[in-house]
């Protein structure tokens, strides 16, 4: 794997090789800083303003080289509008052609512009990240605050493409109006606009999508979702995006990751009921619950290693499987069976198809929509659990029809193999199974723009995935440039995946097996707590979870919109997991009498702090992660999934293992193990808190 600053010298344009960044200077002089301030040769406020006046003189070599560019562009659009109107009075159809080549000659010179602009921003993205991660100090944020905010910033020229846009406007105009003299007078800002099938404005305008940043909602709640991908793809990846992408098929699989939150907590309120009406003690409902989240710990696997062969097979075995698993969980009442209760779960467990619908969104959405549908995913996922207690609130009947019965307990089960049965035939009339991946060799930059290979938009905008790359490869910044080749190779094993992960992502994987234990143990023994202390109805408890689970949009709202703006991650982070451990501390039943303020309160401080560590956690998790762990089977989405699967297996285990003191003990003996768990995660926190970005 070539480095960066060789691939940056690989890929300049000739001609302008004396205005890009000069990666490797740079690069060497934060090893230098690092040598004398180790030798106490230079203090940390005298490289710091150094260094930033290096960073000051780079970006203005580069904005006012990009200014240059810019303004020949403009002549040359001047030139060509004087030449435009001329052809309006008397238009011929060669000079027309004429005139559209030379458009186009213009938008593969603002495309190299382009490329210019993101080579120069990813180096600059990489020099503050290594001088972040060499000095343990937190300069980027410094850095980009006092710039980008600055009236006068030349920083978002870089950054922002300021100006570009005006040139990107002109040239597609242009085009649009040349491209049919036939009658038709509208224009590219005329409603409804007209198609415009030009490969220049196509390759423009995919440019330009990769260079547009999303909102810090969408971000976060895509990195809430933890689906894993490259940061920096190529616009040949975006062209083979494009040709997979089928937004039927995108909706599908969200309606599957939707179903299935529902299918896991639509039972917990009546759960405890089912257990006692088959024989069985209320606190078995721990193992109902969980017998799913033991499946999931299998089916993640073998659905993660299918999903590299299909898409269409998984998704329909895994309705087939629900049905099966949801019907045998409604007629276990009739056949007065806990054994078919459990094994009904067990089968909603191994159809659980999340690592595909992760997968679906990381390989087959376009880069520029891939945002919004991660954000979708946790939304779908956000909604189920809200929509599954609040739906067994609703079914509170009891009728027999032939010999099923219908009441509170077995009509959830039956509602979700109608609807996964429902599912499957929408899924196998409307579904389209994406083409496979074909590997091809792709040229270097320099060859690529030489070859005029701009116009189909195969020249690599964007550097692929070796931003997180090279501090692996070139940790200690000594200038080696080569990687041995398995360096690139996804992980094949459990075991290889382990060995991938550093101590900083270890402790965030704790945090989440903390955060997932702790959230289990509030929802799966709710329905028992709640009728011991309160008496409260199967109703009650559905309208308590559905509140609950209605916070998860707001909460991240609120985060990724405005706290995630005035603090850092590891902030947020640290503070969420001490408000998880005073909920925990708060629910604890001690010498006072247990009220239902006391409950509601405390269960949601403890809810909504696990939610926000959740979200801020797989954001960190998303950026510290070894790239590798970004595709092939045993990828840091399963990873994450299988750490929060076998703590909702071991928290649901503790509650029905609990019940066999008594129901007077089991609210503190199950909140136990959640504070000490929560506890090591905060120590270990601050451990690593210098190695969180």
């Amino acid at each position: 794997m070539v480095a960066f600053g060789k691939k940056l010298k690989e890929r300049q344009i000739e001609e302008w090789q004396g205005f890009y960044i000069n990666y490797k200077l740079m690069k060497k002089r934060v090893k230098q800083y690092a040598n004398q301030i180790e030798v106490g040769a230079q203090d940390r406020r005298h490289v710091l303003k150094d260094f930033s006046r290096m960073l000051d003189n780079q970006i203005e070599k580069i904005v006012l080289f990009i200014l240059e560019q810019q303004g020949q562009l403009a002549s040359r659009l001047t030139k060509l509008r004087e030449q435009h109107d001329a052809l309006v009075e008397e238009p011929e159809i060669s000079q027309i052609t004429e005139l559209r080549e030379a458009y186009r000659a213009v938008g593969q010179e603002l495309l190299k512009l382009l490329y210019f602009v993101e080579m120069n921003a990813i180096g600059l993205r990489k020099i503050l990240k290594k001088f972040d991660k060499r000095f343990r100090y937190r300069f980027t944020d410094y850095y980009v605050k006092t710039r980008a905010n600055h009236p006068y910033s030349q920083l978002q020229q870089v950054f922002k493409h300021v100006g570009l846009g005006a040139v990107v406007g002109a040239i597609s105009r242009n085009l649009h109006e040349l491209q049919d003299r036939q009658g038709s007078y509208l224009s590219i800002y005329d409603p409804p606009a007209l198609p415009l099938q030009d490969p220049v404005v196509d390759a423009i305008k995919a440019a330009v999508d990769r260079l547009t940043y999303s909102t810090n909602f969408l971000n976060f709640l895509a990195q809430h979702a933890l689906i894993m991908q490259e940061e920096l793809p190529a616009p040949s990846d975006e062209r083979i995006d494009e040709e997979k992408y089928h937004f039927m098929s995108l909706l599908l699989n969200l309606g599957n990751t939707f179903l299935y939150m529902v299918n896991t907590y639509i039972i917990v309120p009546t759960a405890d009921d089912y257990s006692m009406s088959l024989g069985a003690a209320a606190t078995v409902c721990g193992i109902v619950i969980g017998a799913m989240a033991v499946a999931q710990v299998f089916s993640s696997v073998y659905f993660s290693a299918w999903s590299n062969r299909s898409y269409f097979r998984p998704l329909v075995f895994s309705s087939i499987v629900l049905f099966v698993g949801n019907t045998m969980y409604a007629m276990a009442y009739d056949m007065n069976s806990l054994t078919v209760l459990l094994l009904g779960r067990l089968f909603c467990g191994f159809g659980s198809a999340r690592a595909v619908n992760r997968r679906y969104i990381s390989d087959c959405v376009p880069l520029k929509i891939r945002m919004q549908a991660s954000a979708g995913f946790v939304s779908a996922s956000a909604l189920g659990m809200a929509c599954g207690p609040a739906l067994a609130g609703i079914l509170q009947t009891n009728f027999k029809i032939y010999k099923f019965t219908f009441n509170q307990n077995t009509l959830p089960g039956w509602v979700m193999a109608v609807a996964w049965l429902l599912y499957l035939i929408w899924l196998w009339i409307s579904f389209k199974e994406p083409s496979l991946d074909i590997e091809e060799p792709r040229a270097s930059g320099s060859e690529t723009v030489k070859n005029g290979a701009l116009e189909e938009g195969k020249q690599p905008l964007l550097i692929t995935s070796e931003e997180t790359q090279e501090d692996d490869e070139d940790p200690e910044g000594d200038g080696s440039e080569e990687a041995p080749e398995e360096s690139r190779q996804p992980a094949t094993s459990f075991m290889s995946a382990y060995k991938l992960l550093t101590p900083s992502v270890k402790v965030q994987l704790l945090i989440y097996f903390m955060l997932k234990y702790a959230m289990e143990i509030l929802l799966s023994e709710s329905s028992v707590i709640t009728t011991y202390y309160f008496s409260w109805s199967t109703s009650t408890v559905a309208i308590f979870l559905a509140c609950l689970g209605l916070t998860v949009l707001p909460v991240n709202i609120v985060v990724g919109s405005y706290i995630s703006n005035m603090f850092e991650d590891r902030q947020i982070l640290l503070a969420s997991e001490i408000m998880v451990c005073i909920g925990i501390l708060l629910s604890f039943h001690m010498i006072i009498p247990y009220s239902v303020p006391q409950y509601v309160c405390s269960g949601l401080i403890m809810f909504v702090s696990a939610e926000v560590l959740e979200g801020v956690n797989l954001s960190l998790l998303s950026r510290v992660m070894s790239s590798r762990l970004s595709r092939g089977t045993y990828n840091g989405g399963l990873l994450s999934t299988e750490a929060g699967t076998i703590a909702r297996v071991i928290a649901d285990a503790t509650i029905t293992l609990a019940g066999y003191l008594s129901r007077s003990q089991l609210l503190n003996v199950t909140l136990l193990p959640s504070l000490l768990i929560c506890v090591a995660s905060i120590v270990a926190t601050c451990c690593t808190y210098n190695s969180l970005y």
